[in-house]
């Protein structure tokens, strides 16, 4: 089982080498892959150091599936190339999301969808991952309408330059900047690109994905993508209108016995769910669980996951197992 990760100095990169690590995935030959200034470089994995290879070396050594987090114009590139040598590429970039030939998938949600034909997978975006991940039960018993959302996303969804930026401000050092602004003491309401509607490329994709990973066009989604400065995980406000009532106990029952959901919802023990509480965890954590006396059917609630894990590599670490589970690779 020859595994590549593609991005493999990255902080996502890095992190999947963890989660492969972890989760004990059956690895008989890693193959690191990054940029030409990478190569050569040395990677530790389960107790050895293995040397950095570029595109073409990764492809010629014949990985079964490669992991890929190295942008959407490298994945653009190099994942047609990979797929066409019978690699399986699970990527996580926004390259093949909305791609009406490729799978976009959430273990959990749609994983059943996947067949051995399906050489390129997408991973979703980090902050539509813990939303739908949450949705999917409510949405399965009680038929979502709308969704209103409002993100509060970690600075390391934006990567290492951002997180470097956040500590640089702490320490009040001049650095290199992947904000327009200063983040710390801050909050930026934008995340990537603006598209032509005054929402950003983030909003839309929280929008888009979502219904192409619930099989369901008419659930309504609308988003605003906040970034702030914090780290360890995505924070998320989110109203949702329903076509049935619901008894609040039944949804945190139903939440409850969700795989992959931590309920975290005692406000009279200041119990509810922040970024801190996500670092370094798998689960999606719900609370703030309350109905909204505005509007009839409609729920109130506030999730948090960590962005780099169940936002990014675990996700795509879960892709790989069940095609290994399911002989699809």
């Amino acid at each position: 089982m020859k595994i590549a990760v593609v991005g493999a100095t990255g902080l996502v990169g890095t992190k999947m080498i963890q989660i492969l690590e972890e989760r004990n995935f059956p690895v008989t030959e890693f193959i690191p892959v990054a940029s030409e200034k990478s190569i050569g470089k040395e990677i530790p994995f389960k107790g050895n150091n293995y040397k950095v290879v570029g595109m073409q070396t990764a492809i010629d050594m014949k990985p079964v599936i490669a992991l890929f987090s190295a942008g959407g114009s490298t994945s653009l590139e190099w994942a047609p190339k990979f797929a066409a040598a019978g690699i399986t590429v699970i990527d996580n970039s926004s390259a093949w999301r909305m791609d009406e030939s490729k799978r976009l998938i959430v273990p959990e949600i749609n994983a059943d969808i996947l067949t051995a034909k399906d050489k390129i997978i997408a991973n979703p975006n980090c902050s539509t991952i813990q939303m739908v991940i949450v949705l999917n039960p409510l949405h399965q018993k009680y038929k979502i309408k709308r969704v209103v959302v409002s993100t509060y996303q970690s600075v390391t969804g934006t990567g290492i330059k951002a997180v470097n930026q956040l500590m640089d401000e702490r320490k009040g050092i001049e650095g290199e900047k992947a904000y327009p602004y200063t983040i710390d003491l801050n909050v930026i309401p934008h995340i990537d690109l603006f598209t032509d509607n005054g929402y950003t490329k983030e909003e839309m994709k929280m929008v888009n994905e979502t219904k192409k990973i619930m099989s369901d066009n008419s659930i309504r989604v609308t988003a605003t993508t906040v970034r702030i400065p914090v780290m360890g995980g995505h924070s998320e406000s989110i109203n949702i209108e329903f076509e049935k009532d619901f008894d609040l106990n039944d949804v945190r029952a139903l939440l409850e016995n969700t795989s992959g959901i931590i309920v975290s919802d005692d406000v009279k023990n200041l119990k509810y769910p922040m970024p801190i509480d996500a670092h370094e965890k798998d689960e999606v954590f719900v609370g703030r669980i309350r109905r909204d006396e505005s509007q009839a059917n409609t729920l109130n609630m506030f999730i948090v996951s960590d962005n780099l894990r169940k936002g990014a590599a675990t996700n795509a670490v879960q892709i790989a197992e069940y095609l290994i589970k399911n002989k699809l690779v």
